[in-house]
């Protein structure tokens, strides 16, 4: 299983304990370990994951480290961890602050089961920043975070690569905050810089800050639907194509008169959700060791999103019907070509059917199984 499905799974099962898990040992136990194992570490390996690591202070003896993480012999990152969905303002990183200061590690973890915020000594040298310059939320996570995560593994860890991401990612973390919060809420300053360059040397009333102020947040809300639209058509593209254009590709397989193509409807009427595309890629990473992922493919419709082997409409491998209902829900079909439909609580849920969805494709790939079902 790849690193980022791991991560799913475990982000799954997170999310249906997270409230039943009261304690900051059985946050450990059922949330902190299985995370550092995924990075490659042997938890149960004292020379590799240390718990509760002696750092004394001064005259402070018996200061423990929940975790370290060592490399020969050395701790290179250090966990302070809380019970599950506990404060991790900087007010409780105090203990974190002293073991980074004393011990040899340069990147300090502060984690409360569901979110783990990294620091290091980006602004003094072996002084703990207050700030943490990558955060990362195992029940939210995109596939960005996934990629700087990875460099944390015992795999790939290198000291230099890490340290010379970490200044940008930090300002660029700073950054994505800002301009978050002035979509929502646009503050003066901004107002009063945009407005400028439109109305000159025209006074800043209250009327000109009101009306700039609802401008400006459309600005934002158009901008940024333009850009996932952009995103969403360029992610589908390869497997976008017109009718026209996949004639010619069945008819090298099948008898095009016999061929059902669904009838795809205006641009405007079909739009992929983010949950489609996640969902798409999920299934892709289901069937890694069943067919190669380029043979898995998307089309989208307006009542369902099919997901077709050789992008085939008599090959369905499943269909995502999240348009126009409150649950998503996964359509699977047996062997008798039935389609089930199952509720899911979160796309990790797909995970649940993935030997039927195998069984599925299974079944194209001998001669009884070229008839198939249509999508």
């Amino acid at each position: 299983m790849d690193f980022i499905d791991q991560l799913r799974v475990l982000g799954a099962r997170i999310a249906t304990t997270k409230d039943i898990i009261q304690t900051e040992e059985a946050t450990k136990n059922a949330m902190i370990m299985p995370f550092i194992q995924i990075l490659g570490y042997n938890v149960f390996d004292p020379l590799e994951v240390t718990p509760e690591l002696i750092a004394d202070i001064g005259t402070k003896k018996g200061e423990k480290v929940d975790y370290a993480i060592l490399r020969d012999g050395k701790p290179i990152i250090l966990f302070e961890c809380k019970k599950s969905g506990g404060d991790l303002s900087i007010n409780h990183a105090a203990q974190l602050f002293r073991y980074f200061h004393v011990t040899e590690a340069r990147f300090g973890v502060l984690t409360n089961g569901l979110t783990y915020r990294f620091f290091t000594d980006l602004e003094q040298p072996n002084k703990m920043d207050e700030k943490p310059f990558f955060e990362f939320n195992i029940l939210d996570f995109k596939e960005r975070d996934v990629e700087e995560l990875k460099k944390f593994a015992k795999a790939a860890f290198d000291l230099d690569t890490i340290l010379t991401t970490a200044n940008e990612l930090k300002y660029t973390r700073v950054i994505q905050s800002k301009l978050a919060e002035w979509m929502i809420n646009p503050s003066e300053e901004f107002v009063r810089l945009v407005s400028a360059e439109l109305v000159g040397a025209k006074r800043f009333t209250p009327q000109v800050k009101d009306q700039f102020t609802s401008v400006a947040k459309r600005a934002f809300e158009q901008l940024i639907g333009e850009k996932i639209n952009e995103r969403l058509k360029g992610a589908m593209a390869p497997e976008s194509v017109t009718i026209a254009e996949r004639v010619p590709q069945l008819s090298q397989q099948v008898n095009v008169e016999n061929v059902n193509v669904i009838p795809i409807a205006p641009e405007s009427t079909i739009v992929t959700s983010a949950e489609e595309l996640e969902a798409f890629h999920t299934i892709r990473a289901i069937l890694r060791g069943t067919v190669p992922a380029k043979r898995v493919f998307m089309r989208d419709a307006q009542s369902y999103c099919a997901i077709l082997l050789d992008d085939n409409n008599r090959k369905a491998v499943c269909r995502l019907r999240f348009n126009n209902t409150q649950k998503l829900k996964l359509g699977i079909f047996n062997d008798q070509k039935d389609e089930l439909i199952y509720d899911l609580e979160s796309i990790e849920d797909i995970f649940n059917y993935s030997e039927q969805i195998k069984v599925t494709v299974h079944s194209y790939l001998t001669p009884s199984g070229n008839k198939g079902c249509e999508a």
